[in-house]
């Protein structure tokens, strides 16, 4: 086998789905694995769908998952053009060639006339396909006479070209993931190969552009599977060598059957596109994993294990640790039931991976508006990152450190302060003031106090976290009240006991 060369080759038809990405990210392991080419190549011969910004998107998304294309539109390469929309001309040739085969055939039946044909075989409770039983009765190159063809030539009928389904052939085919299987062509129809606008339909273009770009092995979405006999065969009728392919499985949404949607993200409240899109026509924004607060590390290494189970069933892997394990032999035929929980708990963990100062940078780049020094807002970071699932749960978990309560929990309060409360706590700040403010140094001070005055520590700890965080909740008291200074500190305790007068 010579060079593995893998292609990712999405429609600019909306924002790259989950589904999506992975499949992207496993033509991307599997090509570093194999030392080999991973090529991005737009598919956007389906003008009819093609959204505005769609193909911008696609690049933008694959760079912040680190998915790294060798050859892409923007990149270049020696196959260069990779947008099909830009590679008319190598269509031409090769329509013409497999025009002079006995493997496709020009048909003028228009839109109308199919529509009325389909009509005719539902009210007999039948279904119409354009096929080796039908052909030969439509208004095809078969069943007319050269002249009748030429005679519709002539006068610039419009025509698409369809591809010649042999008649009764066992395929022998075989998949990567999903091993071998066979199919009869009886049960394939004459797909079009060329549209009457003169651009291929996906399945003629898409063998064309492997064959050209050399392209080894085929990485895609079970969808495409049922068209293995179909691609084989063109391969076939072309006189090529057919890549090895490899179909994977569904993303199978969170509760029920089927395959993950956006509306299953709607529903659960997590996003299915790895950024925000905005649709050009409605204005309506489709939230991303980046905007959401996802690590993109966290996010790649999440989709990755959908469908796939490393050595040791190991979790955390960076995508260089991945791209050294991965084997397409090890991709799961069964669907992937994606999870919410999991998605997050993998957030949880690449944010305990990262050091204060590197969330610091991701904080200050958010959209949140914290007013606090650099020097504070690493400390707040070091108290809160453990309990953190995304950046911005340090700020709104921690925000307390940025602005004093201004209302105490209901429940917490009747748990934490009684009548002699605000007493206990006025004496407390009174002995907080002559200290040098410290974390160990408070620490011994309500310790030495809870005890002289026959107290246990929780009798005092408790409203004083109530007084400093309005609920009972946050890091140990004494590195809150470091944090937020003698002043601060004992501004808010007074609040607190003229609040509960």
């Amino acid at each position: 086998m010579g060079k593995v060369r893998v292609r990712f080759a999405p429609s600019p038809t909306g924002p790259l789905h989950l589904g999506g990405v992975r499949t992207a990210l496993y033509d991307y392991l599997f090509a570093k694995n194999q030392g080999g080419e991973f090529v991005l190549r737009i598919e956007d011969t389906d003008t009819a769908r093609y959204v505005e910004g769609a193909e911008e998107y696609i690049e933008e998304a694959l760079e912040w998952c680190g998915i790294i294309a060798d050859e892409s539109p923007k990149k270049g390469g020696k196959f260069a053009p990779y947008r099909q929309s830009e590679r008319r001309d190598i269509y031409d040739r090769y329509t013409e060639q497999i025009l002079k085969t006995n493997y496709a055939y020009i048909a003028f039946d228009t839109a109308e006339e199919l529509d009325a044909i389909r009509a005719e075989y539902e009210a007999k409770g039948d279904v119409f396909s354009y096929d080796n039983k039908t052909r030969n009765r439509l208004k095809n190159s078969i069943a007319l006479s050269e002249e009748e063809v030429q005679k519709l030539l002539d006068e610039k009928t419009p025509y698409v070209v369809r591809f010649r389904m042999p008649v009764d052939r066992t395929l022998n085919l075989e998949d990567i993931i999903r091993g071998k299987f066979s199919v009869n062509t009886n049960t394939l129809d004459d797909k079009v190969l060329v549209k009457n606008d003169g651009m291929p339909t996906y399945h003629f273009a898409n063998i064309i552009d492997d064959h050209e770009m050399e392209i080894s092995h085929v990485i895609r979405g079970e969808e495409w599977l049922p068209s293995l006999g179909l691609h084989t065969l063109l391969y076939e009728a072309m006189g090529w060598e057919a890549p090895q392919f490899a179909h994977l499985s569904l993303i199978l949404k969170p509760e029920g059957k089927g395959k993950l949607s956006k509306r299953d993200g709607d529903k659960f409240g997590f996003p299915v596109f790895p950024l925000n899109f905005t649709d050009p026509v409605t204005g309506n924004v489709s939230k991303g994993y980046r905007e959401s607060g996802y690590l993109p590390e966290a996010f790649i290494n999440m989709v990755a294990l959908l469908g796939w189970s490393p050595a040791d069933d190991k979790e955390i892997l960076s995508l260089d640790e991945m791209a050294k394990e991965f084997d397409l032999n090890k991709v799961h035929k069964a669907g992937a039931r994606f999870s919410k929980e999991k998605a997050e708990w993998f957030n949880h963990q690449y944010i305990q991976q990262k050091s204060d100062e590197e969330l610091l940078e991701i904080l200050k780049k958010s959209d949140l508006n914290i007013a606090l020094s650099d020097d504070k807002l690493l400390k707040v970071i070091h108290l809160m990152k453990e309990r953190a699932t995304f950046p911005k749960d340090i700020y709104e978990n921690g925000k307390f450190f940025f602005e004093a309560p201004v209302s105490y929990d209901e429940k917490a309060s009747k748990k934490a302060w009684n009548d002699e409360t605000s007493a206990v706590l006025g004496e407390l700040a009174s002995n907080l003031e002559g200290i040098d403010f410290t974390a160990e140094n408070i620490k011994n001070v309500v310790h030495d106090f809870a005890e002289s005055k026959g107290l246990g520590m929780g009798k005092v700890m408790m409203p004083l976290r109530l007084a400093l965080v309005g609920e009972l909740k946050g890091p140990d008291v004494p590195d809150i009240m470091e944090l937020l200074g003698k002043e601060e500190t004992i501004s808010r305790i007074n609040n607190a006991i003229n609040n509960f007068k």
